[in-house]
């Protein structure tokens, strides 16, 4: 018998309108025994049911729903039905050479994340629940959908809010983790195992593709560049220069190799340089780009770091406007999901007023469709893109 879980009066409406987490604080009383880790029911002050997840008291979200069907077994024979709707949604919406299969929340299975490149996947659990069925998510990789290899990224500090340490590693027979990848005609080397978050940001595929349009015959300026993806976008598109740069010299090296990759190396440049103060330091210089990319790391990762952060956009945005030529055209972003729409929008003008720079929006963009975006865990919505044209 599963253990069952009671919640406060007026306690739980976001639950009940489908969101899946359960706070502490949501709970009054409970029936049974339990093992942080366990799958539990959840019923309101009316005893009404409303789902069925795993329980781990030592967060401050006690419970993630994983279905609410009764009768549904948390199962080898769930997770197949799980990570099968999963596919069948993105092979849909999205090219799978590569591409974000399985989005936590926004998929039904919170605390999880699976990534795949081409033909090698990267696993990333943030929740007790999700570690305990691991093997059975590694098996049904291996035998349904054709893994040559699965490697663990579980190296995230939200794991320690969960009471788990971070954790990375093989989950199948070692293999080269330097995987190397195509997506919008670019090719790309991915380091799943050392590099960030998983190894790629997948989430920007589709805005990548958006920026080739206006990168022909331009001088473009990929700011905060990673793996040099954006920078290589425009460099496919026929951009006549472009010039990536990035705080860490390890990501311009490895830039560069992609650059090489693709026979771009005489175009694309890449250099190390922290962006807020070279570009203070080229703006007073008189240098501009047709093209100026931002897509900085979220600056806020959490509620009350906001203020701080709107800071952080509204200088780096005033930076990058300047910079831009008249006419040019100016991409910026914000992955945070605490930076919610409207207050970005407003940052950026805020920006463009300091700057005396007007803005003419081309395209407003959110995450590519396999981060599917959940309107019951609004959590699941964090990218925010916008490609301006600067006067």
């Amino acid at each position: 018998m599963a253990c069952k879980f009671y919640l406060h009066k007026n306690k739980g409406r976001k639950v009940e309108s489908g969101h899946p987490w359960i706070f502490t604080d949501e709970i009054e009383e409970y029936d049974g025994e339990y093992t942080n880790g366990d799958i539990v029911e959840v019923y309101n002050f009316r005893r009404d049911f409303l789902g069925k997840g795993y329980i781990n008291d030592v967060s401050k979200i006690a419970i993630r729903i994983l279905t609410r069907d009764i009768n549904e077994e948390i199962d080898e024979d769930f997770f197949k039905r799980r990570l099968s709707d999963a596919w069948e949604y993105r092979k849909k919406v999205i090219d799978t050479s590569s591409c974000r299969f399985v989005f936590g929340e926004a998929d039904f299975l919170p605390g999880l994340t699976i990534d795949k490149f081409e033909d090698y996947y990267v696993i990333q659990s943030l929740a007790l629940g999700i570690d305990k069925y691991k093997d059975i998510i590694v098996k049904i990789l291996v035998e349904e959908y054709g893994a040559k290899g699965v490697y663990e990224r579980s190296d995230a500090s939200v794991r320690e809010l969960e009471g788990m340490e971070q954790t990375k590693g093989f989950l199948t027979e070692p293999f080269d983790t330097m995987v190397q990848i195509v997506e919008n005609g670019v090719k790309y080397y991915v380091d799943i195992e050392n590099g960030q978050k998983t190894g790629f940001f997948l989430d920007q595929k589709e805005n990548r593709a958006a920026i080739q349009k206006i990168c022909k015959d331009a001088e473009v300026l990929d700011c905060f560049t990673h793996t040099g993806s954006f920078a290589l976008n425009a460099g496919i598109a026929g951009a006549r220069s472009v010039l990536g740069i990035d705080i860490s010299q390890h990501a311009v090296d490895f830039a560069t190799r992609n650059a090489e990759l693709n026979g771009l190396s005489n175009t694309v440049k890449f250099e190390c340089h922290n962006a807020f103060d070279v570009l203070t330091e080229w703006s007073k210089a008189g240098r501009k780009f047709d093209v100026v990319i931002l897509d900085p790391p979220a600056f806020t990762k959490s509620r009350e770091s906001v203020k701080g952060a709107t800071r952080g956009y509204k200088d780096i945005n005033l930076r990058g406007l300047k910079m831009v030529k008249s006419g040019g055209f100016f991409i910026t972003c914000s992955c945070s999901h605490f930076m919610k729409e409207d207050l970005f929008r407003q940052t950026i003008a805020d920006a463009a007023k300091d700057a005396k720079r007007t803005l003419r929006q081309v395209e407003f963009r959110t995450q590519a469709p396999d981060h599917p975006i959940l309107w019951n865990s609004d959590e699941s919505y964090y990218l925010k893109f916008i490609i301006f044209q600067v006067i």
